[in-house]
C-alpha cells in the first residue's frame, strides 16, 4: 500500500513538475503590412519547432480586436524565430524587401512577445542573386533516386583540383543541406562557403564533399530518425539512402577511399541530429561525423540509441555557440560524455564551444575549418 501511495505522489510530483517547468509566452502582431490574399495564415517558425515555416501547432489565430496571436508553453531558455505565412517565400523582411534577422528572446517569466512586421518576401521583386559555386563543384543529378523515401533529390558534388589529372582516391564528406553549401543563389539563409573554403587548402589537402539538397517541407521528418509532434520521422529511411544508394553510386563513379575511416557524415541543426544517427547505425560506412549545433532536443531518444552503440573506432566532433539556445550547450554535452562512457577518447569527440556564436550559416562557416583539421590527414 506504502509502495502505491509513494508512486502515485511520485507521479503527481512529475505533473507539477512538467507542469510548472513551461512557462506562458504569448506572441501577438502589432503592425503589419497589408497582405495581399483573403486566406490568411500567419506561423511562428523557431528554433522551438525545427524552423518548419509552415507549423500547424505554431499557427496564429486571429483575434476579436483584428491581432494575430498564439499562445505557447515552452521552457526557461533563448530563442530564435521570424514569422511567415507559410513558406520561407512568404517570409517577414524589411520595409525595402531586405531579409531580416532571427528575432530573439530570452524566456524567464510569463510574458508577452509583441511582433510588428515591416513586409513580406513575397510583395517584392526577389533580389537578384548570383551563383558562388566555385569551379570544382557539380551538379550529379538534379533528380537522383531515393528509393527508400520514393522522392528525388539534387545531388552536388566538390572534386579536389588535381581530381581531373591525377589518379588517386579521394576521402569522401557527404553532408546535408546541400542547397547551402556552395552556392548562395540556392540558398535559403546564406551559404557555408564549404567550396571557398577547400578551394583555399593546398591541393594535397583537398576532398571529396557530397552535397545532398533537403525536402524542403519534409526537411524536418527526413532528419528525424522518431516520430514526434512534426511528422512521422524518415530519417531511418533517409540514412538508408544515403549508405545503401548514395554511397555506393559515388563509389561507382568517383575515385573514393571507401573504407568507414576516410568516409564523414557531417551537418548543422537537424542535419547535426541526422549524422549522430547515421554514425551510430552504420558505423562500417561512416566512420567519422561533424556533428554542428545539433537539435537533439526535438528526439531525445537519440540519447538511448547513443547508450546502445558499441563502437569505439567512431570519431565525432561536436561544435555549437552558447548563444544558440538555452540548452544547446549541455544537450550536446550530454552525448559527447555518453559517447566517452563507451570507450572512446577526448582526442576522437572534442567539444567546441564558440562564444557568442549564434544559429546560423556564417557561424557554420567559421566552425568547418576547426573540423576538417580534426579529421587530419585522411
Amino acid at each position: 500500500m506504502r509502495k502505491k501511495i509513494f508512486f502515485c505522489a511520485f507521479l503527481l510530483f512529475c505533473q507539477n513538475f512538467l507542469l510548472f517547468g513551461q512557462i506562458k509566452v504569448t506572441f501577438q502582431t502589432g503592425k503589419i503590412p497589408p497582405i495581399k490574399v483573403s486566406d490568411v495564415h500567419l506561423f511562428l517558425a523557431g528554433d522551438f519547432n525545427g524552423w518548419n515555416p509552415g507549423d500547424k501547432a505554431s499557427e496564429l489565430n486571429q483575434n476579436n480586436a483584428g491581432k494575430y496571436q498564439l499562445l505557447k508553453d515552452l521552457p526557461k531558455g533563448v530563442y530564435n524565430f521570424k514569422i511567415t505565412r507559410g513558406t520561407w517565400q512568404s517570409v517577414e523582411c524589411n520595409a525595402s524587401g531586405k531579409g531580416i534577422g532571427n528575432r530573439s528572446f530570452t524566456l524567464l517569466h510569463d510574458t508577452t512577445i509583441n511582433i510588428d512586421i515591416a513586409g513580406w518576401q513575397d510583395d517584392f521583386k526577389p533580389a537578384e542573386k548570383k551563383h558562388t559555386a566555385s569551379a570544382q563543384v557539380h551538379i550529379v543529378n538534379e533528380k537522383f533516386d531515393m528509393p527508400q523515401l520514393g522522392r528525388q533529390r539534387r545531388i552536388w558534388i566538390y572534386l579536389p583540383a588535381d581530381y581531373q589529372s591525377s589518379h588517386k582516391k579521394y576521402p569522401v564528406i557527404y553532408m546535408h543541406d546541400g542547397q547551402n553549401l556552395f552556392d548562395e543563389y540556392t540558398s535559403g539563409y546564406g551559404e557555408w562557403g564549404v567550396d571557398e573554403l577547400m578551394d583555399k587548402l593546398p591541393i594535397k589537402e583537398q576532398c571529396i564533399i557530397v552535397g545532398i539538397d533537403h525536402g524542403g517541407e519534409n526537411r524536418v521528418t527526413e532528419y528525424d530518425p522518431y516520430d514526434t509532434k512534426y511528422g512521422k520521422g524518415r530519417g531511418d529511411d533517409y540514412v538508408d539512402f544515403l549508405a545503401k544508394t548514395l554511397k555506393p553510386y559515388i563509389d561507382q563513379h568517383y575515385r573514393t577511399k571507401t573504407d568507414a575511416r576516410h568516409t564523414t557524415i557531417a551537418g548543422s541543426s537537424m542535419g547535426g541530429l541526422i549524422s549522430m544517427y547515421a554514425a551510430l547505425k552504420y558505423p562500417g560506412v561512416f566512420g567519422n561525423a561533424g556533428i554542428f549545433s545539433p537539435a537533439f532536443w526535438i528526439s531525445p531518444d537519440i540519447y538511448k540509441y547513443a547508450q546502445q552503440s558499441t563502437n569505439k573506432k567512431l570519431r565525432f566532433y561536436f561544435v555549437c555557440g552558447d548563444s544558440e539556445s538555452e540548452t544547446m550547450v549541455a544537450d550536446m554535452q550530454k552525448m559527447a560524455n555518453i559517447i566517452r562512457s563507451k570507450g572512446i577518447s577526448v582526442k576522437n569527440t572534442p567539444e567546441v564551444i564558440i562564444k557568442g556564436a549564434k544559429h546560423n550559416e556564417k557561424q557554420w562557416n567559421g566552425d568547418f575549418p576547426g573540423f576538417y583539421s580534426w579529421l587530419g590527414p585522411l
